[in-house]
């Protein structure tokens, strides 16, 4: 299923500074970057609870927030993109 992950997290202090690159190095271990504070994950529902769980551990819930937008297995139908930085094919052959 594809899975939406936005955050916002407090950084006005090197604590914080930490905490968003640990929650965007978290973030990348699932899925792509689409925008700052935005990813896109491809993950069975086993991944999808361990990484609620792993990023939940990381933030501070009195000061950083996580979402979680569910799109579904039927992704490529409600997913449209305008603009610059085309996203990749994340279930599509990988050329190197």
């Amino acid at each position: 299923m594809l899975v939406l992950i936005t955050y916002d997290v407090h950084t006005t202090d090197s604590e914080g500074q930490r905490r968003l690159r640990m929650v965007a190095k978290t973030c990348q271990n699932y899925g792509q970057r689409v925008q700052n504070s935005v990813f896109e994950c491809i993950v069975d529902a086993a991944q999808f609870t361990s990484l609620k769980i792993q990023l939940a551990e990381i933030i501070d819930p009195t000061q950083d927030s996580l979402r979680f937008y569910q799109i579904g297995n039927n992704y490529k139908n409600k997913v449209d993109h305008i603009g610059v930085k085309e996203s990749i094919d994340l279930e599509g052959p990988l050329i190197l």
